[in-house]
């Protein structure tokens, strides 16, 4: 069914939108028609705008304003005369400031807010929906800001992701990934995925490559919630969030550009344009890559756009449109033998495998501030499909397909203070989500020469089916602060989700590619989320929490049945979750955190490989846990000097999996899944010239391939070294290298009967410089 067939069946949710938006609370309506004052806030410490900040005169209940996104404000209703302003901001310190009003004639208010002094405090939004301190949050949620991303550079999103406790990003080709939080490396859907906290794919459309659809480099941040989420996150939200914030507009006109390149054959443009006239301001960023060529026929091809308009609609209103669209076309590269990783990581024996992906999402939200409410109403639209011959299958069941989805939704979500004597603060909302979706496959023939893959042939169709997404989830979450040091939390999230299946071919219950017959698959799930955090001083935190989440099978688990002998009949996976930390700070130059924590997960959907054939059978294990410790360290050092370490501690075993009768896994450690992960990092400045070089270390420990536990990976550590110097006013020149002992390594490893080992190999050494070049303040 297309998206406009869909939008009569919406049309309830828009009422209910609407209908919301007219009943607010009386003092949504402004009062006073005197005049309209206009002003901008900025930080004291960088003059940046300041966005979110609450502006009204002290002594009136009138009207309260809103900065956007460019710190600006209008403030209506104020009477002539002399009045006293109130400014206040999460993160900054509140200021009052006295002015003279002319109705006839009233100037811009121009008002500097100065900093916080805590470096422990920290701001951080997806915990909420709405800005907080990181103290204040029950939660382990780190936040790498926009300018580490740009000091970073990254080709690959490993290289800012791991830098964060508890977080490791493995490469599975340029841009492709697989991600480990609290969970082994895995290509499972229990990650939740965001874009300025919209979903970039529907929850039963999942892909771990989810983060090659978004453009990294050019982002306003990346937000990290290890575990699951809060009641905001629903179904995907296991092993934790990772939201990337688009760059709103700058005040002034400006253009950014980098160039750069790589001794591998890497070549990046990286280009911004961004302004602010009026009630409007536009960013537009676009990212063209060239992949690597260090891998025989291995190709890849990026184009990405990211448009950004903020729209200031006054009495507090404002309006965020975001359009991201992504393009790409890579060759899939195969895995390789030991002996092969060792001595030539580049070759490739599927030269014929390939992955185009086509993904566009469209965004736009409504925020409407008043002195105790916040509404925030979000349409989204998206668009997604993915070509693939995929070369890990080539060896044992050659297939190519083509699968995707489009996706109507919306999320509606009101904050409000209630209890002033224990600053309350009620956040409830509802998000609705339908995304129809299809898949075709069809077997191929391939032909080998010398065991290359080197021609193919298209067989017979084996999977051709439409299946369509539903979900709504209401949700409501309270925070208190009964007293000074404490805050509470606590939540509850309903989700009911589901497919409604549909097959254009006849049900097949034998063989490899077995298909169920149409159906519809409902699931229903109940989640409480409690925390507490408890501020002793302000370079003291304490935290805890506990957590019920869950994730429903994806479309590929439950209709590509395969060999497996019923899937649609899956169970979702459930986890409770508990953990608890300390963050503090020492003497203003040290920051440092310990999270511990202890999940368990039943009915995991895990992939047995079948010994005689290599065919995989998806089937609900009984039960794993995950528990571990999670450190980071932070040094702010004279003179410019900093450095900062990471590192985790963590088990991960089965408590319950029989996949046959004959076989159990009982108290085996999971695959893939390292107990130790490593980083640290220095950073210098130059000495005679203006700007810094770092040096990085990353390790990664051994692990298990097999879940029999008779195979493993050794791990490996890599060096790398980035440096940046200014050259002239808006000019600069940097480099890196990655790999600089140029060391043989695998990103992932597994091990099975059928197949042995498979390696992917790491990136050998690899040269990189670049200019960049800015225009305007």
């Amino acid at each position: 069914m297309s998206l406009f067939h869909a939008l009569p069946r919406l049309a309830p949710i828009g009422l209910a939108a609407v209908l919301l938006l007219l009943f607010l609370p009386p003092d949504a309506v402004a009062q006073s028609q005197s005049t309209t004052l206009t002003g901008t806030v900025r930080s004291a410490a960088d003059e940046s705008p300041v966005s979110s900040a609450s502006v009204r005169v002290t002594g009136d209940r009138g009207s309260t304003a809103f900065t956007d996104a460019n710190g600006r404000f209008r403030l209506e209703g104020v009477s002539a005369g002399a009045v006293r302003l109130r400014v206040e901001r999460i993160g900054f310190l509140s200021r009052e400031v006295s002015i003279s009003v002319d109705t006839a004639a009233p100037r811009p208010v121009d008002i500097d807010l100065v900093p916080e002094p805590l470096l422990l405090q920290g701001l951080v939004v997806s915990a909420s929906g709405e800005l907080q301190r990181r103290v204040e949050t029950p939660a382990s949620i780190s936040r790498i800001d926009a300018d580490a991303i740009r000091e970073v550079n990254p080709t690959h999103p490993a290289e800012v992701l791991n830098r964060v406790p508890g977080v490791w990003v493995s490469p599975t080709s340029t841009e492709g990934h697989m991600t480990a939080i609290r969970q082994p490396i895995t290509t499972k859907p229990v990650y939740l995925f965001l874009e300025d906290g919209v979903p970039t794919r529907s929850p039963g459309f999942f892909n771990h490559n989810a983060l090659y659809e978004v453009n990294v480099p050019q982002s306003g941040g990346i937000e990290v919630i290890r575990g699951p989420g809060t009641s905001l996150y629903g179904s995907d939200a296991i092993g934790g969030v990772i939201d990337v914030s688009t760059r709103a507009a700058t005040v002034s006109p400006r253009m950014d550009a980098t160039v750069e390149g790589n001794s591998l054959g890497f070549g990046r443009l990286l280009a911004s344009a961004s302004g602010t006239r009026n009630r409007d301001g536009l960013r537009l960023d676009l990212n063209l890559t060239e992949g690597d060529r260090w891998r025989d026929d291995a190709t890849y091809d990026r184009q990405s756009l990211t448009l950004r308009w903020d729209r200031e609609l006054g009495q507090g209103q404002n309006l965020r449109t975001t359009v991201a669209w992504s393009s790409i076309y890579q060759e899939d590269p195969s895995v390789v033998t030991r002996s092969d990783l060792a001595e030539n990581p580049g070759v490739n024996y599927h030269p014929i495998t390939y992955r185009s992906v086509e993904a566009l999402r469209v965004a736009s939200r409504y925020e409407r501030r008043t002195e105790n409410t916040v509404l925030q109403v979000t349409p989204f639209l998206r668009w997604n499909t993915l070509d693939l011959m995929p070369s890990w299958m080539l060896g044992f069941d050659p297939v190519v397909f083509r699968t995707g989805h489009n996706s109507l939704g919306l999320m509606t979500r009101v904050h409000r203070q209630f209890l002033p004597g224990m600053r309350g603060r009620l956040t409830a909302g509802v998000d609705l989500d339908r995304s129809p979706g299809s898949r075709v496959e069809d077997r191929i023939d391939v032909v080998r020469d010398q065991g290359f893959a080197v021609a193919w042939s298209r067989g017979d169709r084996i999977y051709d089916y439409d299946a369509t997404f539903l979900g709504i989830s209401p949700y409501a979450q309270v925070t208190l602060n009964p007293v000074v040091p404490l805050h509470l939390n606590a939540g509850l999230r309903y989700d009911r989700v589901g497919f409604d299946y549909r097959s254009n071919l006849a049900p097949l219950a034998s063989g490899p590619h077995q298909r169920p017959a149409d159906t519809s698959v409902r699931y229903d799930n109940v989640g409480p989320s409690l925390g507490a955090a408890l501020t002793m001083s302000p370079e003291l935190n304490f935290f805890a929490s506990f957590r019920e989440s869950f994730r429903a099978p994806s479309e590929g688990q439950l209709f590509r049945q395969g060999s497996a002998a019923n899937t649609v009949d899956l169970r979702p996976v459930r986890a409770r979750s508990t953990e608890g930390g300390v963050r503090g700070q020492v003497g203003g130059h040290v920051v440092w955190e310990v999270a511990f924590y202890r999940m368990d997960v039943r009915d995991d959907i895990l992939s047995f490989v079948r010994p005689e054939d290599g065919l995989t059978e998806s089937v609900n294990a009984g039960r794993t846990r995950h528990q571990g410790i999670e450190t980071g360290v932070s040094l702010a050092l004279p003179a410019g000097f900093a450095a900062d370490v990471s590192a985790t501690r963590a088990s991960h075993r089965y408590l319950e999996w029989s996949p046959r009768g004959n076989v159990s896994f009982a108290g085996n450690r999971v695959e893939a899944a390292p107990r130790n992960l490593a980083s640290a990092r220095f950073r210098a400045p130059l000495p005679l010239a203006r700007g810094h070089v770092e040096a990085e270390w990353v390790r990664m420990g051994s692990f298990w391939m097999d879940p029999q536990n008779e195979n493993r990976y050794e791990g490996h550590a890599l060096w790398n070294l980035r440096m940046e110097v200014e050259l002239a006013q808006g000019v600069s020149a940097f480099g890196r290298v990655l790999n600089v002992a140029d060391r043989s390594y695998a990103e992932r490893a597994s091990f099975n009967a059928f197949r042995g080992e498979e390696l992917s190999p790491g990136k050998p050494r690899a040269v990189y410089v670049g200019l960049r070049w800015g225009w305007g303040p």
